[in-house]
């Protein structure tokens, strides 16, 4: 699988950890910037990262102070579906009932609980039923018609 990350100055540091992390679990990882703790706009590199979804990569990583921004302006893009987790049952249900194709995350995260996040994030499917596929399409037409 094909993973892009991305951060803002504040998400920086931990950025480095993920992308170490996910490479030594054997994935792809792209990185979409920044490099450095150099004062950055979150906006910028999320719809960097967000415009190669489903082109490059198949899912994305974002970080920021909170995570709040990143999430905001990822769900600006087209077509994704970017979820702000705390935590592996968020990110669990992100993926399950949302299919959430990027995951935005705050840097203040314990290394711990970032591997657990985004195992459950890159290992979890999408729900098939009914349900969650009619309410995905709700959200589509509600991306065309805005």
């Amino acid at each position: 699988m094909k993973i892009g990350v991305a951060s803002d100055h504040r998400g920086y540091p931990l950025k480095g950890y993920i992308i170490t992390y996910l490479k030594e679990k054997g994935y792809i990882v792209k990185n979409y910037g920044t490099d450095s703790e150099k004062q950055a706009d979150y906006p910028i590199y999320a719809q960097t990262l967000c415009k190669e979804i489903g082109n490059n990569i198949e899912k994305g990583i974002l970080i920021c102070g909170t995570g709040i921004g990143m999430s905001i302006a990822a769900n600006k893009i087209k077509g994704i579906r970017c979820a702000r987790v705390i935590n592996k049952e968020e990110a669990t249900i992100a993926r399950q009932h949302n299919n959430a194709n990027v995951l935005a995350l705050k840097e203040d995260i314990s290394k711990e609980e970032i591997k657990e996040i985004i195992e459950a994030f890159l290992k979890t499917e999408f729900n098939k039923e009914e349900r969650y596929q009619r309410r995905e399409r709700e959200l589509v037409e509600i991306e065309n018609e805005c």
